[in-house]
């Protein structure tokens, strides 16, 4: 059974979205990004290989990937596969500095 991980980080990252959509754009909108996330992750699970790979230094994170949410392209889905599915470290706008609030360095 595939299995989706979720770091604390991302957990946070999703409530403060649903919170902005939910103020900016009405609460159908925020639970269907919530929805979608969730969508997104199952999909990544079962392709863990469909994220355009990152090139970082840090070892632990030398598989780190990025991925789309489904109909919220502005919202980037950072991960790391592994064979029983993926780990979810961040959920950010693709607007945001996320190399800064990844605290990662390009090689």
């Amino acid at each position: 059974m595939l299995v989706v991980y979720q770091h604390a980080a991302a957990r946070r990252d999703l409530v403060e979205q649903f919170v902005y959509l939910a103020e900016a754009a009405g609460l159908d909108t925020a639970e269907r990004f919530l929805a979608n996330a969730e969508a997104s992750f199952h999909d990544l699970a079962r392709q863990p290989l469909i994220g355009a790979p990152l090139t970082l230094r840090h070892p632990d994170l030398a598989t780190m990937r990025k991925w789309r949410i489904t109909d919220f392209e502005n919202h980037l889905i950072f991960y790391l596969p592994h064979p029983d599915g993926v780990t979810i470290v961040r959920v950010l706008h693709a607007a945001r500095d996320w190399w800064s609030l990844l605290g990662l360095e390009t090689s």
